[in-house]
C-alpha cells in the first residue's frame, strides 16, 4: 500500500487517494498533492539565520530576552541544549526547552541560532 499522509485537518490515519485528491473519511477534508507539499514545507522551523532546526538540536540565544516573573533576562550567548520543536505554536513560540536558572519555557526561533 502507498504511503498516504495523515489528514492535515484532524490527523486521521485513514485517509485515501481518490484520483488527484487525498480524502479523509472522518472529517471529509479533501486536499491535493501540491497542498500536501506546502503543508510539509510549512512545518519546517528555521533559526534567525535561516538554518533548519530539528528536535534535539543545540541553539544559542542571539538577543537578551526578558522573562516575565524573573528579575534577570536570558542573556545573549546562552546555550540551550536538546530543544523540542512545536509544529503548531501558540504566539509563535515554536521551541520548547529547559534553560539553566530559568527552567522549562518556550522560545521563538527568530531569537536563536543553531550551534
Amino acid at each position: 500500500m502507498e504511503n498516504v499522509p495523515n489528514c492535515p485537518q484532524c490527523q486521521s490515519e485513514y485517509t485515501y487517494e481518490d484520483g488527484a485528491l487525498f480524502v479523509c473519511p472522518e472529517c471529509a477534508y479533501e486536499w491535493t498533492a501540491t497542498e500536501q507539499a506546502d503543508i510539509e514545507a510549512s512545518e519546517t522551523i528555521t533559526d534567525s539565520n535561516g538554518n533548519e532546526l530539528a528536535d534535539g538540536d543545540t541553539v544559542i540565544v542571539v538577543k537578551d530576552l526578558k522573562v516575565k516573573g524573573f528579575k534577570s533576562a536570558i542573556k545573549q550567548g546562552t546555550k540551550v541544549k536538546n530543544i523540542k520543536l512545536i509544529i503548531d505554536p501558540v504566539d509563535r513560540h515554536d521551541i520548547d526547552c529547559k534553560i539553566d536558572g530559568f527552567g522549562a519555557m518556550k522560545l521563538k526561533s527568530e531569537f536563536v541560532k543553531k550551534a
